[in-house]
């Protein structure tokens, strides 16, 4: 359970979502709607919501797009970060990186392997930092949407939470 500094103020951040499919449309999308509803529970802004075909160059432009807009202080893909052939957002969204959080996966198929057990192995969920932006990939069910959010990410995402967070260092991302 992560602890919260009663003395520190919530700041809500405009997180983007991408559900990476090439078979689903909004009102089929089970992942980027639990994630918009959870971001939006906790107190944050749905910047956008998109959902892209999976191809490497159309993850990546819109990506990029929200990389430059100072707007949007996170993206939280969803979908693509299996082993098929079609399964290409990790190699999209690592070369947009300034620096991976390596940590992020580890601790994700950490958590992983108590629900799934060695499946878990199949995920490549992965995050990273590009012009000052948080980039977190996640795999496409609801359920490791709903993992990845509720003990990790929502987590990092809350400037209360001690010992440290990522929003405490934003300001500080783009030091030279």
């Amino acid at each position: 359970m992560a602890k919260i500094n009663p003395d520190v103020d919530f700041i809500p951040l405009n997180i983007a979502v991408m559900v990476v499919s090439d078979s689903r449309v909004e009102s089929d999308d089970k992942s980027g709607k639990i994630l918009e509803k959870l971001l939006t529970d906790d107190g944050h802004n749905l910047a956008e919501k998109k959902i892209v075909i999976d191809d490497i160059y159309e993850i990546r432009a819109a990506v990029s797009n929200w990389i430059a807009d100072p707007d949007v202080h996170a993206v939280i893909t969803t979908g693509g970060t299996g082993l098929t052939g079609r399964d290409v957002t990790p190699e999209a969204m690592k070369v947009l990186y300034d620096k991976e959080i390596e940590g992020f996966g580890e601790v994700f198929r950490m958590i992983s392997y108590d629900l799934i057990k060695t499946s878990t192995i199949q995920s490549r969920a992965i995050a990273g930092l590009a012009n000052g932006t948080v980039l977190f990939t996640l795999p496409g069910s609801p359920g490791a949407c709903k993992d990845g959010w509720q003990e990790i990410i929502k987590h990092q995402l809350d400037v209360r939470v001690m010992p440290c967070n990522l929003v405490q260092m934003m300001p500080r991302f783009k030091e030279k």
